[in-house]
């Protein structure tokens, strides 16, 4: 990666690009998007993947970016990996790229995963709340062995989702499957696969924090939720237990790193430990200094 670590400030690992280059909003994402805007407060935009990187090459940060693979799940017109990748190549020095696929692909899934890594994705986002799957059902295991022979990470969504709240049966989206403890089994079955729960894990955040602290392998990121609103338990297990497994992420568009940091700096977060969630724990994950 041609970028001085040094001088980077923050390395948000939870960035989503929510549209492709020239082409409009699918109507389906706008509708989501809207209830998760009002899940969320605000209105947020709607960035193409260059627009990401011109946004966080200002604040100094890189961004772990990728988008999500539910056309099956939720109906919505599926962004794709490709512009992923190509604005991660034509922006070295601010994006890292993870992909998204589908498990239901099966053995499509697994091929695409290859691919994938052969064009050089550093990990696979997985949202089982939208995508519609138990992460533990070992029919998608050999998607995740994939990732894990080639020393990538798998990123789950875990607890609620601002994604169909409010809306009538919430847009259909069961959540259910996220549930950490579906990932505990993945992290047992699979230890060499490195793993990140998304986002405080409400309502089962003492799930989470035990498969953490219990499983070598599970990392937090903090993204998707306001830190004012962070629960105590996780304030001291990020100041104890996990301070080396906790990781600076927004969840932009729909929260900026702007508003996470500004909050983030009124918790009472050790001195030492606060480097260690903006930036050096997700060096030390992704291997950036390898």
């Amino acid at each position: 990666m041609s970028v001085n670590l040094d001088e980077i400030t923050a390395i948000d690992v939870h960035v989503h690009a929510e549209r492709n280059e020239g082409q409009p909003q699918d109507p389906v994402t706008s509708e989501v998007l809207a209830a998760a805007a009002r899940y969320f407060g605000g209105h947020p935009p709607q960035p193409t993947a260059q627009e990401v990187a011109d946004y966080y090459r200002e604040r100094k940060m890189l961004a772990v970016i990728f988008n999500v693979d539910d056309e099956a799940g939720m109906g919505r017109r599926r962004l794709g990996n490709g512009e992923v990748l190509e604005a991660a190549r034509a922006n070295p020095d601010v994006l890292i790229p993870f992909a998204s696929i589908d498990p239901h692909k099966g053995k499509l899934g697994v091929r695409e995963a290859r691919e994938m890594i052969d064009a050089g994705v550093r990990g696979f986002k997985f949202h089982p709340n939208v995508q519609r799957f138990w992460p533990n059902d070992q029919e998608f295991y050999p998607l995740y062995e994939v990732i894990a022979e080639a020393g990538l990470i798998a990123l789950f969504h875990s607890g609620t989702t601002g994604i169909g709240a409010g809306m009538p049966g919430g847009g259909g989206v069961r959540l259910k499957y996220s549930n950490p403890m579906a990932v505990d089994d993945v992290a047992a079955d699979i230890p060499e696969l490195k793993i990140i729960l998304a986002h405080p894990s409400f309502p089962w955040q003492d799930e989470a924090l035990a498969v953490a602290v219990h499983k070598p392998n599970v990392y937090i990121d903090l993204s998707g939720w306001a830190p004012k609103y962070f629960p105590e338990i996780l304030i001291r297990y990020t100041n104890t237990q996990l301070k080396h497994k906790m990781l600076f992420g927004s969840d932009y568009p729909l929260i900026t790193p702007d508003r996470w940091l500004k909050e983030f700096a009124e918790l009472p977060i050790r001195d030492e430990v606060r480097p260690l969630v903006l930036k050096e724990n997700a060096i030390g994950l992704l291997g950036l200094r390898d």
